[in-house]
């Protein structure tokens, strides 16, 4: 590489002005001309809309009319709404296929769409509407590396379905498949769960990855007060879909870009909300990755940092018993976030886009979360003193791993590894009842480069739970975990098998502990086994060598660096 400096694109101002002004600019003025704009739109801003909709999954199906709103508000505010696709996975349609391998790469391909529009097309801004979970991680990305003005406009959680008295989610699904397998539940209720569980649009309803993200993107101030939260059925999300469009134009006046917003302590608010919101544990996945984009210093070390110090303050699903639509009746994130503020637990002089600080926006907001309900818990009586997502490390992940502790009565425990080389083989065995008390499984070679692409394990672990074994049995894997996932599980374990990591070398039957308390994850044996076992081992041939998977394989970096592809 040369030694000369090369300008970024984001660093040159007045963008729409410089392509479309002057007589060398002419062409590019015929090509708008042609979509009907007039002399006078070439003095407005230039507004990209990402828009995610898809009738892939209800996740995104919702999100046309939040585009449309979006584009109206733009046009509003006296600016040019540009808009362009960008397309999505759903984990739920995936999960336990060969499909599910496709949904972080997802990811990258987003972030990838977002910023080779914007900048391809010199925008000025850009809304960025998305519903299924990588939506939001890859739409966050895309907009740090453009770094124009930006907003982020989320597609709303899903209203509950309803069975036998009983409120409904995705989770219920898989859960119920444990049921069914264990004799617990009939294979006409297992149906009826199935038909009603998922009612209409938006994203799953509990505090799962979709709304973790959202959440967290509220705290950041990339996105609106309340709009993390809202339903997508509801009027209120196309209301905030409309306003975040104006509030991004005037972002563009000032001149407010995302990573004026996104940065080391804006990033440390945002996981202080997902540790008191009891949040997915692919958050620290995506927050790594965002991180990265925003070229902000943050390791998987100061997520444990940070759980120490936040208690959980909210009572919600998969653990607990709420869903998002009940967190947003009882004050929503900003009644999260002015309870940890005012226990000094939040960095109230964070920029948000609206340009006002943390503090301004939430100045309003009581100290203390309303005494009529019981979702949003007081700092002095909450769920647990500390967060619940632990950072374990130990022979079995140096680099760290990632456990998710709330609504276990005892979050430690020791036994013999039952091994398994990918999930499908894991079900089964699980749905057979090969599974007992005390066996901790391994399921491996499903990390960012083995499986590739890292797939969540959310059949497996919810046949666990619906067994009656979510707490007994301990599960530990390369690969990750469903926002949905609870139970006695560690994810994320870096370095991954695939490259010679020590999950690599475990054989049927070993000793391996788990504890939350003292952080550690341990393969009990001798190092010189290991090292016997390690200098006998080779490495698999790639499952894919052409597509996005054998380039996702290639260059992803470990899940300890947030399995992006750019760590050169």
């Amino acid at each position: 590489m040369s030694d000369s400096k090369v300008i970024p694109v984001h660093a040159i101002n007045s963008r729409s002005k410089n392509i479309t002004e002057g007589k060398s600019r002419a062409p590019n003025r015929s090509m708008y001309y042609a979509m009907g704009y007039e002399a006078d739109d070439f003095k407005k801003p230039m507004v990209g809309v990402a828009n995610g909709h898809s009738t892939i999954t209800p996740c995104n199906s919702g999100l046309q009319k939040l585009a449309d709103a979006a584009i109206a508000g733009i046009e509003e505010a006296g600016g040019n709404a540009q808009v362009f696709g960008t397309p999505t996975i759903s984990d739920g349609m995936a999960m336990g296929t060969e499909g599910m391998k496709y949904s972080l790469v997802s990811r990258e391909v987003i972030s990838d769409c977002i910023e080779t529009c914007v900048q391809g097309q010199w925008m000025d801004g850009v809304v960025v509407v998305g519903g299924c979970d990588k939506n939001m991680p890859g739409g966050l990305m895309g907009m740090l590396r453009a770094n124009v003005p930006a907003i982020y406009v989320y597609g709303g959680t899903i209203l509950p379905g309803h069975y036998q008295g009983r409120d409904l989610n995705i989770v219920s699904v898989f859960e119920a498949v444990g049921e069914n397998a264990a004799g617990r539940l009939s294979d006409t209720d297992l149906l009826e769960i199935e038909r009603r569980a998922i009612p209409g649009t938006g994203s799953c309803g509990g505090m799962y990855t979709a709304n973790t993200m959202s959440s967290s993107f509220e705290a950041l101030g990339i996105s609106l007060p309340y709009s993390s939260t809202m339903a997508n059925p509801h009027d209120e999300k196309l209301n905030s879909a409309r306003e975040s469009a104006k509030v991004l134009v005037e972002a563009i006046k000032k001149d407010i870009k995302p990573r004026d917003i996104v940065t080391r302590k804006s990033i440390e608010n945002a996981v202080a909300v997902i540790m008191a919101t009891g949040g997915s544990t692919n958050a620290v996945l995506h927050f790594l990755a965002i991180a990265h984009a925003a070229e902000v210093e943050w390791t998987i070390d100061d997520f444990e940092r940070v759980r120490v110090k936040t208690p959980v303050l909210c009572d919600l699903k998969p653990s607990g018993k709420y869903l998002a639509v009940d967190l947003h009746r009882a004050g929503g994130i900003p009644q999260v976030m002015k309870t940890l503020l005012a226990a000094g637990l939040l960095h109230g002089d964070c920029l948000t886009i609206t340009g006002q600080t943390i503090a301004e926006v939430l100045k309003d907001i009581p100290d203390a979360p309303r005494a009529d309900q019981d979702v949003i818990r007081p700092i002095s009586n909450p769920m647990y003193a500390q967060g619940h997502l632990a950072i374990l490390k130990g022979n079995l992940s140096p680099e760290g791993s990632v456990a998710k502790i709330t609504g276990l009565k005892k979050p430690v425990m020791t036994g013999p590894a039952r091994v398994f080389e990918d999930e499908q083989s894991a079900l089964a065995a699980i749905l057979a009842n090969k599974i007992v008390p005390g066996d901790v499984m391994v399921l491996r070679y499903l990390g960012p480069k083995g499986g590739p692409g890292m797939p969540e394990m959310l059949a497996p672990t919810g046949a666990l739970v619906g067994q009656g074994l979510g707490e007994s049995v301990g599960l530990i894997t390369d690969g990750r975990f469903s926002g949905g996932t609870w139970g006695m599980v560690v994810g994320h374990v870096a370095p991954e098998a695939a490259v010679g990591g020590t999950i690599a070398f475990i054989e049927e039957g070993d000793s391996i502990t788990i504890d939350s308390h003292q952080l550690l994850l341990q393969l009990n044996v001798s190092d010189d086994v290991i090292a016997s076992r390690r200098a006998a081992w080779t490495a698999p041939a790639p499952r894919y060598t052409r597509g996005v998977q054998a380039k996702f394989a290639f260059n992803a970096s470990t899940a300890s660096k947030g399995a992006v592809l750019d760590n050169y």
